[in-house]
C-alpha cells in the first residue's frame, strides 16, 4: 500500500506539470516533449505499481504484457512528435 500512495503522489506534480507547461506553450516542440516525457513517466508507473505488472527484471508478469503495456505509450508518443514536428 506504501508504493502505490508513493506511486500516486510521484504522479501528482507530474499530471499538474503537464497541465502548467500545456497553458503556456502548446505549440512549441519543447513543451510538447516534456508533456509527453511526463506522460511517459506516468504510463510506467500505472503499469509497473497500479497494474502491478512490476518494472523490467522486478515484476513477476510476463515480458509480453510489460512490453506491449509500456510499448504502446512510446509508440502514440512517436506518432505525436512526428505529427507535431512536421511543418
Amino acid at each position: 500500500m506504501k508504493t502505490l500512495l508513493l506511486a500516486w503522489l510521484m504522479m501528482l506534480p507530474m499530471s499538474i506539470g503537464a497541465v502548467w507547461l500545456g497553458h503556456h506553450e502548446p505549440d512549441a516542440l519543447l513543451p510538447v516533449v516534456a508533456i509527453l516525457l511526463l506522460g511517459l513517466g506516468k504510463a510506467w508507473l500505472i503499469v509497473g505499481r497500479f497494474m502491478e505488472l512490476g518494472f523490467v527484471g522486478f515484476g513477476q508478469a510476463p515480458l509480453l504484457w510489460r512490453s506491449l503495456l509500456l510499448g504502446w505509450p512510446l509508440v502514440v508518443t512517436g506518432v505525436i512528435l512526428a505529427l507535431h514536428a512536421t511543418p
